[in-house]
């Protein structure tokens, strides 16, 4: 996977999309749904989408985006990055949880789980936590990210994001280990699919410090969606490069590279996207992207004031879902 990335002619060119479909589905683990259509629409429209499960899953992007730029700027994961993460996806300015009688419950309403209590004694955790991260080399870094996983949610630091942190932090570690580059997969694709076993594995330590399948459950996690990653980038690129012709073909005064790259970037383009990497005038990229649509490769949408076009072909790429194939 790292080396497909890799050999990409434009390697960050699918993250914005990639990192909204982890953010759709880490965010549905917590019953925060919503689609992908509202989503992308979300992302490039001028409409204001009122709906609050978008605008979270947004925020949750953002917070991808924020835990990369801190590790590009300092190679360490820390209680405050943490911080940041969980202000960012929620919105607000949470801290460290110091409210006491926090208690996990199950569907049926019984305590399965007493967290630590009191933002002394968390903050202590998570200082030992860091250092685990951060200094300790004496794990494979697949079964440390394991872990790393399971202490974050066991110390359970913030009153509600916690899940969604941890997610993030999955990410990160990936991508401060060395094993991924970018990090171009979203493992909460697995975990929604194998969510019963991801929650009974975590049980397991806590009940009975069964590691062993836990760590089973997540290096099958990240061997499954990074082979499904592949087949999925590999689909994509094998429609950009189908798509390329046709339109280099059919329509060789519109063709450009930037062109294309921009349709396939997300699967929701407008005029002001093709403006901004000077494709022409608002005139001129609406002839471009009219003559997209009479020929099949975009679908118009009246979104608002404005209009948007959409690839259909690439968001039925992104939409299937292959995990157990």
């Amino acid at each position: 996977m790292n080396g497909a990335i890799r050999n990409l002619p434009n390697p960050t060119l699918f993250l914005d999309t990639i990192h909204l479909q982890e953010a759709k589905a880490s965010s549905a683990i917590e019953n925060i749904i919503t689609t992908n259509d509202d989503l992308y629409q979300a992302l490039i429209a001028d409409k204001k989408f009122d709906s609050p499960e978008t605008k979270e899953v947004l925020r949750y992007k953002e917070a991808i985006w924020l835990g990369l730029e801190k590790l590009k700027a300092r190679p360490f994961i820390s209680t405050n990055l943490c911080v940041e993460l969980v202000q960012t996806i929620k919105g607000n300015t949470a801290g460290i949880r110091n409210t006491p009688g926090t208690t996990l419950s199950n569907t049926n309403g019984e305590v399965i789980y007493t967290p630590p209590s009191g933002e002394e004694v968390i903050r202590k955790k998570l200082s030992e936590w860091e250092k685990f991260i951060n200094e300790d080399e004496s794990y494979d870094p697949l079964i440390k990210m394991a872990l790393l996983h399971y202490q974050f949610e066991a110390i359970h630091p913030f009153t509600d994001g916690n899940g969604r942190t941890g997610r993030i932090l999955l990410l990160l570690f990936l991508k401060l280990s060395g094993l991924l580059d970018i990090p171009a997969i979203y493992l909460s694709e697995y975990i929604i699919q194998h969510k019963n076993d991801y929650y009974r594995t975590i049980r397991e330590v806590t009940a009975h410090q069964n590691w062993e399948n836990l760590i089973l459950y997540m290096l099958e996690m990240v061997e499954k969606t990074a082979i499904h990653g592949l087949l999925r980038l590999e689909k994509v690129m094998a429609l950009m490069e189908t798509t390329t012709e046709k339109i280099r073909n059919d329509l060789p005064k519109v063709y450009s590279k930037d062109l294309v790259e921009i349709i396939f970037k997300l699967p929701y383009t407008k005029r002001q996207n093709l403006i901004d990497v000077g494709l022409g005038t608002l005139k001129t990229v609406g002839n471009y992207l009219n003559a997209l649509e009479e020929n099949g490769f975009l679908q118009s949408k009246k979104i608002g004031k404005e209009k948007l076009y959409l690839n259909s072909a690439l968001m039925e790429i992104l939409e299937s879902s292959t995990l157990d194939q």
